[in-house]
């Protein structure tokens, strides 16, 4: 275990510093989208590397199979069983929501964040400036984020026009106003976040970037093209594809080059080996925008999408790389989610992790040191008597879709698709995890 980080332990050592934290986050992206999770069409070389330099999670879930709930679960520590929305229903962050910002804010580190917020926005209590982020640059409200050519972005509180994006003056048929498509929403934000890292380059920082790629563009704001919208198709552009799909994977690698240049400036600043990279994705693959998530295998060995809580909506790439401390190369199959990043962060940093969070800190699994199981994992999608419902207890996993009554039970050692429903020869399984569906609401 590291120095500060241990029972009782408020801060580090007068004579250490805490590491740097920098957790990426992809939207839309599959468990088989990268190399390193199978993926044989899409490059990304950069992320590859990432990998064979730190930790691959085999078993890490997204906190929601959809963007809004999910995300609330990352700030939080809490499961959607606990938290105030099940779904990409609206909610804006009250005064009384603790995230894990204002956490390491207080604890000395300078916070900042870039791309997708979508918990609140300007003159209310959500807005990132008000919940832990000295530093926010992107989009605010989360229908907004579906475009790559926005007019402007925000920084904290104030509009940052993007360049040649102009409103056009004729609706399609839809009533969708397009934008002429000049300054690529993804770059602006990307060379935001390298100029945070060189600003704060001397102190401790926690830098969330959440990225938009790949997430199709035609569920809210302005359509300005196809559904998966990147400036070129570069590499792809001569592929025997639908153009749809190039963009898919265009927009990809254009993402893991920019975790390249990232990597690159944290290795030009001398500051690798005292920073932590973290890279997921928010939820499984989509089929949106005219994508359809089968052609690339974006969910791998998987069944399932986003919006399922079958492992294809909710099983989740995640990689972990930290110089010196982390083993290159190294693979985990610890269950562990989004809920756990909370208490892992405030870990790493040496603070006090608050009481009663759902979370548990995985910091012995990137250490390579035993670490603490919990009883369950829980996915709630949706309230009420309507709501699907999963929950993974060791190698089993229970879905209860809406309505239906039975709940459906796999056993991940032998059935990671999920085909095989084998509920009716253990009873006892299904009644124990069918409790905890009860008992993990509140």
């Amino acid at each position: 275990m590291l120095p500060w980080i241990h029972t009782g332990c408020q801060g580090p050592p007068t004579d250490e510093r805490p590491p740097n934290i920098i957790y990426i986050m992809a939207d839309d992206l599959g468990y088989g989208d990268l190399g390193s999770y199978g993926q044989e069409q899409i490059e990304t070389p950069h992320l590859d590397r990432l990998a064979d330099e730190g930790l691959r999670f085999t078993d890490h879930y997204a906190g929601s199979t959809v963007c809004r709930p999910s995300r609330l679960v990352l700030w939080t520590g809490y499961h959607t069983g606990h938290t105030p929305i099940a779904s990409n229903a609206e909610y804006v962050f009250q005064p009384e929501d603790v995230t894990v910002a204002e956490v390491l804010r207080q604890h000395g580190y300078a916070t900042g964040g870039v791309g997708k917020w979508a918990m609140g926005d300007t003159g209310n209590t959500g807005h990132p400036n008000r919940n832990g982020f000295d530093f926010w640059m992107g989009y605010l409200n989360q229908s907004d984020a579906h475009n790559y050519y926005p007019t402007h972005l925000w920084l904290n509180g104030e509009t940052v026009p993007l360049e040649g994006n102009v409103l056009s003056d004729h609706p399609d048929a839809r009533g969708r106003v397009a934008v002429e498509r000049v300054t690529y929403s993804h770059d602006v934000m990307t060379d935001a976040a390298l100029d945070f890292l060189r600003a704060h380059a001397h102190e401790p920082f926690l830098l969330h970037i959440h990225w938009t790629i790949p997430h199709a563009n035609n569920e809210g704001g302005y359509v300005t093209g196809d559904g998966m919208e990147v400036p070129d198709y570069g590499i792809y552009e001569d592929r025997p594809w639908p153009s749809i799909e190039k963009g898919h994977a265009a927009m990809i690698t254009r993402m893991d080059r920019d975790v390249g240049r990232l990597v690159a400036l944290l290795e030009e600043l001398n500051i690798e080996r005292h920073t932590v990279v973290f890279f997921t994705s928010d939820n499984g693959p989509h089929a949106e925008g005219g994508h359809d998530h089968a052609f690339f295998d974006s969910n791998g060995p998987l069944r399932g999408y986003k919006r399922d809580l079958y492992e294809g909506g909710i099983r989740v790439p995640m990689i972990v790389r930290w110089p010196g401390r982390i083993a290159a190369g190294s693979t985990t199959d610890h269950p562990s989610a989004f809920w756990d990043y909370f208490p892992t962060a405030v870990a790493l940093a040496g603070a006090a992790v608050p009481a009663g969070l759902d979370g548990i800190s995985y910091v012995p699994t990137l250490l390579g040191e035993a670490q603490p199981q919990r009883e369950y994992l829980f996915w709630m999608f949706g309230r009420g008597a309507r709501a699907t419902v999963a929950v993974r207890s060791g190698k089993w996993k229970a879905v209860r879709n809406g309505i239906a009554d039975r709940v459906e039970l796999y056993d991940l050692s032998l059935d990671l698709g999920e085909a095989s429903d084998v509920a009716a020869a253990n009873p006892d399984v299904v009644a124990r995890l069918t409790a905890i569906m009860e008992e993990a609401v509140r």
